[in-house]
């Protein structure tokens, strides 16, 4: 991982890893299921939960509520065990492939995406669906 400025086309198109993090010092992190790309979470990621991910294999985020580092799975033992990890065209957000020793949700649902929005008469309205 590097700091050196890159040109546009080093950024996209070349093979130095130069994660661009925000004005807060983050990027975006989309946790998929890597057997079914289910999306599992979606978080936030500073260096050193960067590092720390890259470094252990198991999914580390930054709590921006609680402005700390923090590991999935720390307190429940269902960790997001790293299988791949892909950084988009400009290398600001990342996609991670894992796997999910248990449910990934605090509620307990296996992914945190677990309603969808149906438009009705009534507006938007929230259903819980299968994760």
């Amino acid at each position: 991982m590097t700091d050196i400025p890159l040109t546009i086309d080093e950024r996209e198109s070349g093979s130095v890893f130069a994660p661009k993090f925000d004005a807060a010092g983050l990027l975006t992190a989309v946790v998929v299921d890597h057997a079914t790309a289910t999306v599992l979470v979606v978080a936030h990621m500073n260096r050193e939960a960067l590092d720390a991910t890259l470094a252990t294999g198991r999914v580390h985020f930054w709590s921006r509520s609680r402005a700390s580092l923090w590991m999935k799975g720390e307190t429940s033992g269902n960790y997001l065990t790293v299988e791949d990890v892909l950084i988009d065209c400009d290398q600001d957000a990342l996609v991670i492939r894992a796997r999910a020793a248990g449910p990934t949700c605090h509620t307990g649902a296996q992914s945190c995406f677990y309603r969808r929005v149906e438009i009705g008469d009534g507006g938007p309205a929230l259903v819980k669906v299968k994760t």
